[in-house]
Protein backbone atom coordinates (compact mmCIF):
# COMPACT_ATOMS: atom_id res chain seq x y z
CA UNK A 1 0.00 0.00 0.00
CA UNK A 2 2.53 2.37 0.62
CA UNK A 3 3.12 3.00 -3.10
CA UNK A 4 -0.50 4.24 -3.77
CA UNK A 5 -0.76 5.75 -0.69
CA UNK A 6 -0.41 9.37 -1.75
CA UNK A 7 -3.41 9.27 -3.86
CA UNK A 8 -5.33 7.16 -1.59
CA UNK A 9 -4.80 9.90 0.59
CA UNK A 10 -5.96 12.20 -1.48
CA UNK A 11 -9.56 10.52 -2.35
CA UNK A 12 -9.63 9.61 1.60
CA UNK A 13 -9.32 13.18 2.55
CA UNK A 14 -11.58 13.94 -0.11
CA UNK A 15 -14.84 11.92 1.23
CA UNK A 16 -14.44 9.35 -2.02
CA UNK A 17 -14.34 5.69 -1.88
CA UNK A 18 -12.13 3.41 -3.69
CA UNK A 19 -11.79 0.10 -4.24
CA UNK A 20 -8.41 -1.41 -3.68
CA UNK A 21 -6.65 -4.71 -3.98
CA UNK A 22 -3.95 -6.36 -1.82
CA UNK A 23 -1.56 -8.98 -2.68
CA UNK A 24 -1.31 -10.76 0.63
CA UNK A 25 0.47 -14.15 -0.65
CA UNK A 26 2.36 -15.14 -3.44
CA UNK A 27 3.61 -18.54 -4.54
CA UNK A 28 5.77 -19.56 -7.02
CA UNK A 29 7.05 -17.50 -9.59
CA UNK A 30 4.44 -14.22 -8.82
CA UNK A 31 5.60 -10.86 -9.95
CA UNK A 32 4.70 -9.11 -6.99
CA UNK A 33 5.54 -9.07 -3.35
CA UNK A 34 2.70 -9.24 -0.94
CA UNK A 35 1.93 -5.53 -0.10
CA UNK A 36 1.65 -4.51 -3.47
CA UNK A 37 -1.82 -2.74 -4.04
CA UNK A 38 -3.90 -1.37 -6.58
CA UNK A 39 -6.93 1.34 -6.53
CA UNK A 40 -10.08 1.59 -8.40
CA UNK A 41 -10.75 4.91 -7.98
CA UNK A 42 -14.14 7.12 -7.87
CA UNK A 43 -13.02 8.26 -11.38
CA UNK A 44 -12.61 4.80 -12.67
CA UNK A 45 -8.95 5.21 -12.76
CA UNK A 46 -6.38 2.78 -11.82
CA UNK A 47 -3.61 3.71 -9.95
CA UNK A 48 -0.67 0.91 -8.71
CA UNK A 49 -0.50 -2.63 -10.29
CA UNK A 50 -0.91 -6.10 -7.95
CA UNK A 51 0.75 -8.82 -10.77
CA UNK A 52 2.45 -6.21 -13.28
CA UNK A 53 -0.11 -6.45 -15.26
CA UNK A 54 -0.90 -9.95 -15.55
CA UNK A 55 -4.09 -9.72 -13.80
CA UNK A 56 -5.08 -6.56 -12.92
CA UNK A 57 -8.28 -6.47 -15.48
CA UNK A 58 -9.43 -9.39 -13.18
CA UNK A 59 -8.88 -7.40 -9.97
CA UNK A 60 -10.36 -3.92 -11.58
CA UNK A 61 -13.59 -5.27 -11.95
CA UNK A 62 -13.82 -7.45 -8.95
CA UNK A 63 -12.89 -3.75 -6.60
CA UNK A 64 -15.66 -2.09 -8.56
CA UNK A 65 -18.03 -5.06 -7.54
CA UNK A 66 -17.24 -4.84 -3.65
CA UNK A 67 -17.40 -0.98 -3.87
CA UNK A 68 -21.07 -1.46 -5.12
CA UNK A 69 -21.69 -4.33 -2.35
CA UNK A 70 -19.76 -3.35 0.44
CA UNK A 71 -18.12 -7.26 0.68
CA UNK A 72 -14.60 -7.63 0.91
CA UNK A 73 -13.38 -10.35 -0.59
CA UNK A 74 -10.33 -12.62 -1.06
CA UNK A 75 -9.26 -14.05 -4.63
CA UNK A 76 -6.71 -16.54 -5.77
CA UNK A 77 -5.82 -15.91 -9.38
CA UNK A 78 -2.27 -18.71 -10.69
CA UNK A 79 -2.48 -20.89 -13.08
CA UNK A 80 -4.22 -23.50 -11.14
CA UNK A 81 -7.34 -21.42 -11.92
CA UNK A 82 -8.48 -21.83 -15.69
CA UNK A 83 -10.64 -18.29 -15.53
CA UNK A 84 -7.03 -16.49 -14.00
CA UNK A 85 -5.17 -18.09 -16.50
CA UNK A 86 -7.61 -16.51 -19.10
CA UNK A 87 -6.80 -13.21 -17.82
CA UNK A 88 -3.16 -13.35 -18.01
CA UNK A 89 -1.22 -15.30 -15.31
CA UNK A 90 0.80 -17.11 -17.15
CA UNK A 91 4.03 -16.59 -15.24
CA UNK A 92 3.95 -20.15 -13.59
CA UNK A 93 2.81 -17.75 -10.19
CA UNK A 94 -0.60 -17.85 -7.53
CA UNK A 95 -1.25 -14.46 -6.00
CA UNK A 96 -4.44 -13.99 -3.35
CA UNK A 97 -5.43 -10.59 -3.78
CA UNK A 98 -7.57 -9.54 -0.78
CA UNK A 99 -10.18 -6.88 -2.51
CA UNK A 100 -11.66 -3.87 -0.19
CA UNK A 101 -13.92 -1.42 0.14
CA UNK A 102 -11.90 2.56 1.28
CA UNK A 103 -13.49 5.08 2.60
CA UNK A 104 -13.61 7.12 5.69
CA UNK A 105 -16.22 4.77 7.30
CA UNK A 106 -14.31 1.52 6.84
CA UNK A 107 -10.97 2.99 7.23
CA UNK A 108 -11.12 5.66 9.75
CA UNK A 109 -7.65 5.58 10.83
CA UNK A 110 -6.28 5.82 7.34
CA UNK A 111 -5.14 9.27 8.13
CA UNK A 112 -3.04 8.69 11.30
CA UNK A 113 -1.48 5.82 9.44
CA UNK A 114 -0.14 8.16 6.66
CA UNK A 115 1.41 10.82 9.63
CA UNK A 116 2.93 7.75 11.17
CA UNK A 117 4.58 6.37 7.40
CA UNK A 118 5.17 10.05 6.30
CA UNK A 119 7.33 10.93 9.98
CA UNK A 120 8.83 7.63 9.48
CA UNK A 121 7.11 5.75 12.80
CA UNK A 122 6.93 2.35 12.47
CA UNK A 123 3.30 1.17 12.79
CA UNK A 124 1.63 -2.08 11.28
CA UNK A 125 -2.06 -2.41 10.32
CA UNK A 126 -3.42 -5.76 10.43
CA UNK A 127 -6.61 -6.82 8.25
CA UNK A 128 -8.72 -10.23 8.53
CA UNK A 129 -8.90 -11.56 5.20
CA UNK A 130 -10.31 -14.73 5.58
CA UNK A 131 -12.32 -16.48 8.28
CA UNK A 132 -15.40 -18.90 8.52
CA UNK A 133 -17.71 -16.59 9.97
CA UNK A 134 -18.23 -13.92 7.22
CA UNK A 135 -18.09 -11.67 10.21
CA UNK A 136 -14.44 -11.40 10.98
CA UNK A 137 -13.45 -10.64 7.63
CA UNK A 138 -12.56 -7.32 7.14
CA UNK A 139 -12.04 -6.51 10.87
CA UNK A 140 -9.17 -4.34 11.39
CA UNK A 141 -6.21 -3.40 14.12
CA UNK A 142 -3.44 -0.65 13.63
CA UNK A 143 -0.64 -1.67 15.71
CA UNK A 144 2.22 0.23 17.19
CA UNK A 145 5.44 -0.61 19.34
CA UNK A 146 4.57 1.20 21.97
CA UNK A 147 1.28 0.56 23.83
CA UNK A 148 -2.02 2.92 22.81
CA UNK A 149 -3.32 3.90 25.97
CA UNK A 150 -7.56 4.82 26.41
CA UNK A 151 -9.03 8.26 26.05
CA UNK A 152 -11.90 9.80 25.86
CA UNK A 153 -11.91 9.52 22.34
CA UNK A 154 -10.83 6.23 22.18
CA UNK A 155 -12.39 3.27 24.51
CA UNK A 156 -11.92 -0.01 24.93
CA UNK A 157 -15.37 -1.67 23.77
CA UNK A 158 -15.02 -4.86 24.28
CA UNK A 159 -13.19 -5.38 26.90
CA UNK A 160 -10.51 -7.58 25.35
CA UNK A 161 -7.25 -5.12 26.37
CA UNK A 162 -6.60 -4.41 23.39
CA UNK A 163 -4.99 -1.20 23.74
CA UNK A 164 -3.06 -2.39 26.81
CA UNK A 165 -1.55 -4.51 23.99
CA UNK A 166 -0.84 -1.57 21.62
CA UNK A 167 -3.57 -3.03 19.14
CA UNK A 168 -6.45 0.36 18.60
CA UNK A 169 -8.83 -2.37 18.03
CA UNK A 170 -10.10 -5.64 18.70
CA UNK A 171 -9.86 -8.55 15.74
CA UNK A 172 -12.88 -10.26 17.38
CA UNK A 173 -11.16 -11.91 20.95
CA UNK A 174 -8.32 -11.50 23.63
CA UNK A 175 -6.81 -14.61 22.32
CA UNK A 176 -6.69 -13.56 18.26
CA UNK A 177 -5.78 -10.39 19.87
CA UNK A 178 -2.39 -11.90 21.54
CA UNK A 179 -1.34 -14.16 18.72
CA UNK A 180 -1.96 -11.17 16.12
CA UNK A 181 0.11 -8.56 18.38
CA UNK A 182 3.33 -10.45 18.94
CA UNK A 183 3.08 -12.02 15.60
CA UNK A 184 2.69 -8.35 13.77
CA UNK A 185 5.14 -6.59 16.12
CA UNK A 186 7.84 -9.51 14.46
CA UNK A 187 7.08 -8.39 10.91
CA UNK A 188 7.35 -4.82 11.61
CA UNK A 189 10.70 -5.02 13.62
CA UNK A 190 11.51 -6.82 9.81
CA UNK A 191 10.28 -4.49 7.81
CA UNK A 192 7.88 -7.28 5.91
CA UNK A 193 4.36 -7.40 5.21
CA UNK A 194 2.97 -11.00 5.59
CA UNK A 195 -0.01 -13.32 6.14
CA UNK A 196 -0.14 -14.64 9.75
CA UNK A 197 -2.52 -18.33 9.86
CA UNK A 198 -4.37 -19.45 12.89
CA UNK A 199 -7.61 -21.31 14.06
CA UNK A 200 -10.82 -19.46 14.26
CA UNK A 201 -9.96 -18.03 17.52
CA UNK A 202 -6.63 -17.36 17.15
CA UNK A 203 -4.97 -20.94 17.95
CA UNK A 204 -1.47 -21.28 16.43
CA UNK A 205 -1.64 -24.53 15.35
CA UNK A 206 -4.90 -24.28 14.13
CA UNK A 207 -6.15 -22.84 10.54
CA UNK A 208 -8.99 -20.72 8.77
CA UNK A 209 -8.36 -17.85 9.98
CA UNK A 210 -5.62 -15.49 8.24
CA UNK A 211 -4.74 -12.31 8.99
CA UNK A 212 -2.40 -9.85 6.67
CA UNK A 213 -0.17 -7.49 8.56
CA UNK A 214 1.23 -4.35 6.38
CA UNK A 215 4.24 -3.35 8.52
CA UNK A 216 5.10 0.09 7.41
CA UNK A 217 8.50 0.46 9.04
CA UNK A 218 11.31 3.43 8.28
CA UNK A 219 13.36 2.71 5.37
CA UNK A 220 16.35 0.25 5.50
CA UNK A 221 19.49 1.87 6.10
CA UNK A 222 22.04 2.35 3.79
CA UNK A 223 25.58 3.50 5.15
CA UNK A 224 28.38 4.34 2.77
CA UNK A 225 31.76 5.27 3.99
CA UNK A 226 33.71 7.10 1.99
CA UNK A 227 32.89 10.66 0.17
CA UNK A 228 34.15 9.59 -3.44
CA UNK A 229 32.72 9.35 -6.69
CA UNK A 230 31.74 6.12 -6.12
CA UNK A 231 29.83 6.76 -2.99
CA UNK A 232 27.66 9.29 -5.20
CA UNK A 233 26.68 6.58 -7.50
CA UNK A 234 26.14 4.06 -4.88
CA UNK A 235 24.02 6.83 -2.38
CA UNK A 236 21.80 7.67 -5.76
CA UNK A 237 21.11 3.61 -6.78
CA UNK A 238 20.38 3.26 -2.74
CA UNK A 239 17.80 6.10 -2.67
CA UNK A 240 16.00 4.19 -6.03
CA UNK A 241 16.12 0.97 -4.19
CA UNK A 242 14.28 2.40 -1.11
CA UNK A 243 16.74 2.77 1.40
CA UNK A 244 17.67 5.79 3.52
CA UNK A 245 21.28 6.57 2.75
CA UNK A 246 24.14 7.80 5.19
CA UNK A 247 27.27 9.03 3.68
CA UNK A 248 30.18 9.26 6.39
CA UNK A 249 33.74 10.34 5.96
CA UNK A 250 36.38 12.17 8.25
CA UNK A 251 37.47 15.00 5.62
CA UNK A 252 35.08 17.39 5.73
CA UNK A 253 36.11 19.29 2.52
CA UNK A 254 34.73 15.62 0.71
CA UNK A 255 31.75 15.45 3.00
CA UNK A 256 29.48 18.05 1.74
CA UNK A 257 25.82 17.86 0.96
CA UNK A 258 26.22 19.60 -2.20
CA UNK A 259 28.22 16.57 -3.80
CA UNK A 260 25.93 14.31 -2.41
CA UNK A 261 22.19 15.55 -3.22
CA UNK A 262 20.70 12.46 -2.86
CA UNK A 263 21.74 11.33 0.03
CA UNK A 264 19.40 11.57 3.24
CA UNK A 265 22.30 12.71 5.30
CA UNK A 266 26.13 13.71 4.76
CA UNK A 267 28.17 13.27 8.31
CA UNK A 268 31.93 14.28 9.15
CA UNK A 269 33.21 11.83 11.69
CA UNK A 270 36.06 9.01 11.67
CA UNK A 271 33.67 5.80 10.11
CA UNK A 272 34.20 3.35 13.06
CA UNK A 273 33.44 6.54 15.72
CA UNK A 274 30.46 7.34 13.48
CA UNK A 275 29.03 2.88 13.05
CA UNK A 276 29.57 2.69 17.13
CA UNK A 277 27.43 5.43 17.31
CA UNK A 278 24.70 4.77 15.38
CA UNK A 279 24.61 0.80 17.15
CA UNK A 280 24.54 2.49 20.70
CA UNK A 281 22.20 4.23 19.42
CA UNK A 282 19.97 1.72 18.14
CA UNK A 283 19.98 2.97 14.86
CA UNK A 284 21.08 -0.10 13.16
CA UNK A 285 19.32 -3.58 12.69
CA UNK A 286 19.19 -6.52 10.26
CA UNK A 287 18.13 -4.62 7.31
CA UNK A 288 21.06 -2.07 7.65
CA UNK A 289 23.81 -2.68 4.90
CA UNK A 290 27.31 -1.03 4.69
CA UNK A 291 29.54 -0.09 2.03
CA UNK A 292 33.11 0.75 2.52
CA UNK A 293 34.16 2.66 -0.42
CA UNK A 294 37.48 4.61 0.94
CA UNK A 295 40.00 1.56 0.24
CA UNK A 296 42.38 3.74 2.31
CA UNK A 297 43.09 1.32 5.52
CA UNK A 298 43.44 3.97 8.31
CA UNK A 299 39.56 4.40 7.53
CA UNK A 300 38.98 0.90 6.61
CA UNK A 301 40.31 -1.56 9.22
CA UNK A 302 38.89 0.36 12.17
CA UNK A 303 35.39 0.29 10.52
CA UNK A 304 35.53 -3.12 8.91
CA UNK A 305 36.97 -4.33 12.83
CA UNK A 306 33.59 -2.74 14.08
CA UNK A 307 30.86 -3.71 11.22
CA UNK A 308 32.12 -7.69 10.85
CA UNK A 309 31.70 -7.95 14.44
CA UNK A 310 28.24 -6.51 14.30
CA UNK A 311 26.16 -9.81 13.55
CA UNK A 312 23.03 -7.97 13.35
CA UNK A 313 23.82 -5.90 10.05
CA UNK A 314 22.89 -7.76 6.50
CA UNK A 315 25.85 -6.98 4.76
CA UNK A 316 29.51 -5.79 4.47
CA UNK A 317 31.22 -4.86 1.59
CA UNK A 318 34.66 -3.11 0.85
CA UNK A 319 35.63 -2.13 -2.30
CA UNK A 320 39.17 -2.15 -3.48
CA UNK A 321 41.72 -4.15 -5.64
CA UNK A 322 42.49 -7.70 -5.04
CA UNK A 323 46.10 -6.21 -4.11
CA UNK A 324 43.92 -3.77 -1.59
CA UNK A 325 41.97 -6.86 -1.15
CA UNK A 326 44.81 -9.35 0.40
CA UNK A 327 46.04 -6.07 2.28
CA UNK A 328 42.70 -5.04 4.15
CA UNK A 329 42.34 -8.98 4.63
CA UNK A 330 45.77 -9.32 6.54
CA UNK A 331 45.71 -6.08 8.29
CA UNK A 332 42.06 -7.10 10.12
CA UNK A 333 43.25 -10.81 11.12
CA UNK A 334 46.01 -8.36 13.19
CA UNK A 335 43.65 -6.57 14.51
CA UNK A 336 42.23 -9.80 15.85
CA UNK A 337 39.25 -10.44 13.02
CA UNK A 338 38.61 -13.91 13.47
CA UNK A 339 37.77 -16.13 9.99
CA UNK A 340 34.48 -16.43 11.06
CA UNK A 341 34.13 -12.86 11.02
CA UNK A 342 35.95 -12.71 7.84
CA UNK A 343 33.18 -14.61 6.32
CA UNK A 344 31.07 -12.38 6.35
CA UNK A 345 32.84 -9.71 3.87
CA UNK A 346 32.08 -9.04 0.45
CA UNK A 347 35.52 -7.88 -0.87
CA UNK A 348 35.56 -6.44 -3.66
CA UNK A 349 32.81 -5.76 -3.32
CA UNK A 350 29.89 -5.64 -6.41
CA UNK A 351 29.20 -8.91 -9.03
CA UNK A 352 31.28 -9.26 -11.64
CA UNK A 353 29.22 -7.05 -14.46
CA UNK A 354 32.53 -5.83 -16.47
CA UNK A 355 31.69 -2.30 -14.79
CA UNK A 356 33.88 0.78 -15.52
CA UNK A 357 32.36 3.55 -14.63
CA UNK A 358 30.99 4.89 -10.90
CA UNK A 359 27.31 4.02 -12.12
CA UNK A 360 27.95 0.54 -13.23
CA UNK A 361 30.03 -0.21 -10.59
CA UNK A 362 27.12 0.86 -8.27
CA UNK A 363 25.07 -0.82 -10.01
CA UNK A 364 26.79 -3.88 -9.29
CA UNK A 365 27.24 -3.48 -5.98
CA UNK A 366 23.80 -2.82 -5.53
CA UNK A 367 23.17 -6.26 -7.10
CA UNK A 368 25.45 -8.10 -4.74
CA UNK A 369 23.42 -6.68 -1.81
CA UNK A 370 19.52 -7.87 -3.86
CA UNK A 371 21.58 -11.00 -4.26
CA UNK A 372 22.28 -11.71 -0.33
CA UNK A 373 19.04 -10.25 0.36
CA UNK A 374 16.99 -12.61 -1.31
CA UNK A 375 19.52 -15.67 -1.89
CA UNK A 376 20.23 -15.19 -5.23
CA UNK A 377 23.00 -16.67 -7.42
CA UNK A 378 23.90 -13.44 -9.75
CA UNK A 379 23.57 -15.73 -12.39
CA UNK A 380 21.92 -14.86 -15.48
CA UNK A 381 18.39 -16.21 -15.57
CA UNK A 382 18.71 -17.97 -18.80
CA UNK A 383 21.52 -20.49 -17.17
CA UNK A 384 19.69 -21.15 -14.39
CA UNK A 385 16.79 -23.21 -13.49
CA UNK A 386 13.62 -23.69 -11.03
CA UNK A 387 11.54 -20.43 -9.54
CA UNK A 388 12.72 -17.36 -11.50
CA UNK A 389 11.61 -15.13 -7.80
CA UNK A 390 13.10 -18.26 -5.16
CA UNK A 391 10.99 -19.06 -2.27
CA UNK A 392 7.11 -18.40 -1.53
CA UNK A 393 6.50 -15.00 -0.19
CA UNK A 394 3.67 -13.89 2.24
CA UNK A 395 2.72 -17.32 3.50
CA UNK A 396 3.88 -16.98 6.95
CA UNK A 397 2.44 -19.65 9.27
CA UNK A 398 2.78 -19.48 13.16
Amino acid sequence: MREVLPQLMKWWAAGETVGMGTVVATFRSAPRPPGASMLVGPDDSAVGSVSGGCVEGAVYERAQQVVADGRPALERYGVSDDDAFAVGLACGGILDVYVEKVDRETFPELGEIAADVEAGRPVAVATVVEHPDPAYVGRRAVLRPTAVVPDEKHQDPVGSGAFRQGLSASLGSPRIDDAVHDDALGLLATGHDGTLSYGPDGERRGEGMRVFVWAFAPAPRMIVFGAIDFAAAVARVGTFLGYRVTVCDARPVFATSSRFPEADEVVVEWPHRYLAAEREAGDIDGRTVVAVLTHDPKFDVPVLEQALRMPELAFVGAMGSRRTHEDRMRRLREAGVTDEELDRLSSPIGLDLGARTPEETAVSIAAEIIARRWGGSGHPLGVTEGRIHGVEQGATTT
